[in-house]
């Protein structure tokens, strides 16, 4: 009996997740962790897009996990990062920043591509950067009735000091010393 003829040799991917980029585990793993946390530290970082999108779900979950502030957070995060400061700035720096987010902390914006290998090159970065959080805090923080800031006008000056500011007093002469060696 002849074999059934098949459209696509290849075989399904089935219950595959990931893609290697030709790494070995401990390889892509290390890749990861770097990514993370050069994300973390610089706010954003510009790579390839499917190194974005490898990474993009791990770094959204270390802020959702971040959010928590536990000492118990703090570690698990560590045991991944294995850097004190970029799991310090997830736990008291980003996790204030994204309390009113639940998801989708970072975006992909697409850049170009590469020269050398055509590869599309993205920029991974925070949906809230610290500009936008210092924005935010100065709005928060700025009286919004025009009657406060009436009572902090400055009061008129008197007459004798509009007239030294108009005529100024002379700077002294400048004698310079002469050095013996």
């Amino acid at each position: 009996m002849p074999k059934p003829y098949t459209l696509n040799p290849i075989p399904m991917r089935h219950r595959v997740f990931g893609k290697k980029f030709s790494r070995d585990i401990k390889q892509r793993k290390s890749l990861f962790k770097n990514l993370i946390t050069s994300l973390v530290m610089k706010e954003e970082i510009q790579t390839t897009e499917s190194k974005a999108k490898a990474i993009k779900g791990l770094a959204d979950s270390l802020i959702a996990s971040g959010k928590k502030g536990t000492l118990h957070v703090r570690r698990t995060i560590a045991a991944f990062l294995q850097n004190k400061k970029a799991v310090n700035k997830i736990v008291d720096e980003l996790g204030p920043r994204f309390r009113d987010r639940v998801s989708g902390f970072t975006r992909i914006i697409r850049v170009g591509e590469r020269r050398g290998d055509n590869a599309m090159l993205v920029r991974i970065e925070l949906i809230e950067k610290k500009r936008q959080e210092q924005a935010r805090k100065d709005k928060e923080s700025k009286p919004d009735s025009k009657k406060d800031l009436s009572s902090e006008a400055p009061a008129k000056q008197d007459k004798g000091k509009k007239e030294n500011l108009k005529n100024p007093a002379p700077n002294p002469p400048v004698i310079k010393e002469e050095r013996k060696i």
